[in-house]
């Protein structure tokens, strides 16, 4: 059965939405506060509005009257989610895990605090004072992240009492929406950090995919491979955890669960109720099903028996230099073609700024080890040129 679908977030993970929703028969309406954005070009139809106005976020599901409400990004009004749900709206993949994971304080504490989940110590600070007094809870160094963001924006490491005003402004440039707020954390110890792709499903049945290595810089990931090798034990314990924290927030669909894997064991650190940004490297077919084919399934209750790992991948993002307004232009693709058992995708969006995120390279091989996967990927991805 064809259903409307309301997709909050046009951007490049909304696109492999759109498609894969489409593919399944679905119609979709892609909604973003610029026109342009790369799900608007593959979508059915779509809106530009401000998500954080609720006014506007009102008219726009009374417009449409969407069988699924399916948010994509953190900058919305998500508190109206609940009103929906009461007014007979399903909201992927629910009002309260929408709610609470789009902002970093409500999915902590319930981790932290309701579900006796181990992670890093942590505070609030709603000020420089309070930042200053959260960096004495913590220690140094300690990591400062805005309440609501994304991809790493606002993120940074306080190593001494100078980095602390530039935290605290940095954080507040990278906040996405109108909270005035950051988290302070422990700096953890850890050997590598790991994307848990979590499914959850209306039959009740869980399923994980092989865990994602990932390397962040500016908080914001640049390669990620699968699958990352990881003792069992610690594999098991993060299954266990991504399980308890999606089982209390409720409803179908992927789940990108983050961790901390280091000598003390694994440490929760984030969630997203959606297909991750390192989830990317699904799109080099390491799977059976692609992180976005794993969320359209979900949302549309559509069985999935099981995910297999087919071949080993990577990807590496194509970061823009300059600034440009008027669709950029790529170059060097006949070269990054050019490289054996790789791809890449474009992901169209109509401007560029210094270190945004333009495409992906991917490369992938059944028996090639992942660290050599990477170093392909980012030959590919080192190959695209933006103008």
């Amino acid at each position: 059965m064809t259903k409307k679908i309301l997709l909050l977030g046009s951007g490049e993970l909304g696109k492999e939405l759109v498609i894969a929703l489409q593919r399944l028969g679905q119609y979709i309406i892609a909604v973003d506060s610029y026109e342009n954005a790369p799900a608007m070009q593959v979508a059915h139809e779509y809106e530009v509005i401000d998500m954080l106005d609720g006014d506007a976020l009102d008219e726009l599901v009374d417009k449409h009257k969407p069988d699924l409400i399916v948010p994509e990004v953190e900058a919305i009004r998500t508190e109206r989610f609940f009103d929906y749900e009461k007014q007979g709206y399903k909201v992927i993949p629910s009002a309260k895990a929408a709610n609470f994971t789009m902002n970093r304080k409500a999915i902590r504490d319930l981790a932290a605090k309701d579900l006796g989940i181990k992670t890093a110590i942590y505070c609030y600070a709603k000020n420089y004072d309070e930042l200053v007094e959260g960096v004495e809870v913590c220690g140094m160094p300690c990591v400062v992240k805005p309440l609501m963001s994304s991809s790493g924006k606002g993120q940074s490491v306080i190593k001494t009492k100078e980095d602390i005003q530039k935290a605290w402004d940095y954080a507040m440039e990278g906040s996405r929406g109108d909270l005035a707020e950051v988290i302070v954390e422990e700096f953890i110890d850890f050997d590598f950090e790991i994307t848990l792709l979590t499914l959850t499903q209306y039959n009740g049945k869980t399923l994980f995919c092989p865990p994602i290595g990932h390397r962040q810089e500016r908080g914001d990931y640049q390669e990620s491979w699968q699958p990352m090798s990881m003792k069992e034990e610690h594999l098991v314990e993060a299954q266990n955890m991504s399980n308890k924290v999606t089982a209390a927030l409720k409803g179908s669909g992927i789940w990108g669960v983050e961790f901390f894997v280091g000598k003390n064991g694994v440490y929760f650190s984030e969630l997203s109720p959606r297909p991750h940004d390192t989830g990317m490297v699904t799109l080099a077919n390491t799977q059976n099903y692609s992180e976005f084919e794993l969320h359209a399934r979900a949302i549309l209750e559509i069985p999935v028996d099981e995910i297999k790992l087919l071949k080993n991948g990577a990807s590496a993002v194509v970061l823009a230099k300059e600034t440009n307004n008027n669709f950029p232009v790529f170059s060097g693709l006949d070269n990054a073609a050019s490289i054996p058992n790789s791809d890449f995708k474009i992901f169209g969006k109509p401007s560029s700024r210094p270190y945004r995120r333009m495409a992906v390279g991917l490369s992938y091989g059944v028996n090639e080890p992942v660290e050599e996967l990477v170093l392909k990927a980012k030959s590919v991805a080192d190959s695209i040129k933006i103008g």
